[in-house]
């Protein structure tokens, strides 16, 4: 595909998502609509909708090139997968009716309700932090993988490309906030799962399969192998340090941040958001089995064809371009372009839904604007559009430093940066939640979220001489946030009880 036809694709499609903005936006453009959406969203669309959120760009391309790793890593990211999926109903049962009971805009104001102000500020500034990071990893994928099949022909230098991506995403976003991206997020998901669905039936007549011989073929290969259970203390893969590593990271990547919990707050009551919730866990299983087949089916393809892996300017092997390389050197017209929308999709319906859960959570956990007696003046407005482009840029910003620095697999780093950003938050809440009888000495707590990360990370280094050659993986937010909650019990003091707060 050609790369003038893969630009002219993308202006379509990004014309579609602003003109539902404009519609959905032009009724009310109010902060209740931007921040909730007016607890109007239906249960459905947000449950198909957060499916293109919580894959993003990155299970579209690192998840199926993964597959084929020379670290072997075949389908043991299902494991993680299936932890994730533990995770997800420990939400729905446990931190779901905690935030409907409060009727939070912001879940971190349940912090300042049971710990403190301090402990609030840290809680929401952490997300900030790890949600802006981990953003700006998921978006800067797509936008190498855009830079490299069209812009370079173009001559048009990377930062520019960036910074075309992040205007795209304010254009559409910036005024009708949660209330545009529920229903421009459901056509998104709709493009992402469906690019999935055809992508298999392309390679498959490709390599002149029907489903069942290609799931045979997939099964019989050496890249299918799902469950590892070796070598516990040195192997990342293992089956256990996967599930815990996934039941954590979901908690603390999706039940603690305000993203994704955003969307679900929007639901009328606590009923409609365990259905969506409950939904979306089946789906993200399902779908999740699919991306990990694509990889296979991808490898296989390429072994037949004689495609490389592609390569980066210092040799090293890219195994997250492969998806792309195939798609857009290899594939016809018609499944070309549905890879592109599929990996459009799936990374700018996260990038979006990041942009105004960051908006909302400065707003509300910095500026109070839901404490306000009327938060929908045109000066308060006007205030949430200053915030809502002031993080584009530093989306903008740490984009360009990952693009100096990054020298790993996209996938690999933002869970194990998550393990260190998102641990705190683990600790805090569940100290919240588990010692109902005691409160910390408010004060201490931002330099106990920094400590914990630091010294985290002082075990994962050191792990094997410590541990007797331990080696880490996603469950390293299990210590860090074990560590937190430690280091608070430490500065704990008893607690005078409020009935109506957990």
């Amino acid at each position: 595909m050609e790369p003038i036809t893969i630009l002219a694709i993308i202006i379509v499609y990004f014309g579609v998502l602003i003109v539902i903005s404009r519609l959905v936006s032009s009724k009310d453009g109010s902060n209740d609509a931007f921040f909730k959406a007016n607890k109007n969203s239906k249960w459905y669309l947000v449950a198909f909708g957060m499916i293109g959120t919580a894959l993003s760009g990155v299970t579209f391309i690192s998840v199926p090139g993964e597959v084929g790793s020379p670290n072997g890593e075949q389908f043991k990211y299902f494991q993680f997968v299936l932890g994730n999926a533990i995770g997800f109903i420990i939400i729905a049962k446990v931190l779901l009716p905690l935030y409907y009971r409060l009727n939070l805009t912001s879940i971190y104001s349940y912090i300042e309700e049971r710990l403190g102000y301090y402990s609030y500020k840290t809680a929401a500034m952490i997300f900030l932090i790890s949600r802006t990071i981990g953003s700006a990893f998921r978006l800067y994928l797509v936008v190498i993988v855009l830079q490299r099949y069209v812009f370079d022909d173009f001559n048009v230098p990377f930062w520019v490309t960036v910074l075309l991506s992040l205007l795209l995403i304010f254009s559409y976003t910036y005024k009708g906030g949660l209330k545009t991206i529920i229903i421009t997020d459901t056509l998104q998901t709709f493009f992402l799962v469906g690019a999935v669905l055809f992508t298999i039936y392309f390679i498959c007549n490709s390599l002149d399969l029907n489903f069942v011989e290609a799931f045979d073929t997939v099964k019989e290969s050496s890249y299918s192998k799902i469950f590892f259970f070796d070598d516990f203390m040195g192997s990342r893969y293992h089956f256990v340090k996967q599930i815990l590593g996934g039941i954590f990271v979901t908690i603390a990547m999706v039940g603690l941040d305000q993203d994704l919990m955003q969307k679900n707050l929007s639901c009328k009551n606590i009923g409609e958001a365990q259905k969506n919730m409950f939904s979306f866990t089946g789906i993200f299983v399902i779908i999740n089995l699919f991306f990990l087949g694509v990889g296979a089916l991808l490898y296989i393809y390429a072994e037949q064809n004689g495609i490389a892996i592609p390569v980066d300017e210092l040799g090293n092997a890219r195994t997250d371009l492969l998806f792309p390389e195939i798609a857009f050197k290899h594939f016809a017209i018609i499944p070309s372009v549905i890879f592109l929308l599929g990996l459009t999709a799936a990374t700018f319906a996260t990038t979006d839904s990041a942009l105004t859960a960051l908006t909302t959570s400065f707003c509300v956990d910095f500026l109070n604007m839901n404490k306000k007696t009327n938060a929908s003046t045109p000066t308060v407005i006007r205030t949430r559009y200053w915030v809502h482009i002031t993080f584009s840029l530093l989306l903008f910003l740490v984009i360009l430093v990952f693009n100096a620095l990054n020298d790993a697999s996209v996938v690999s780093m933002i869970f194990r940066i998550a393990s260190y950003t998102y641990g705190p938050l683990l600790g805090l809440y569940a100290f919240g939640l588990l010692l109902k009888q005691k409160t910390v000495h408010d004060k201490f707590v931002p330099f106990i979220c920094i400590a914990s990360p630091l010294l985290t990370l002082a075990l994962s280094l050191n792990s094997a001489t410590l541990f007797g050659n331990y080696v880490f993986d996603n469950e390293l937010i299990i210590v860090n946030g074990l560590i937190t909650f430690i280091l608070l019990l430490c500065v704990s003091k008893k607690r005078v009880l409020n009935t109506g707060l957990l």
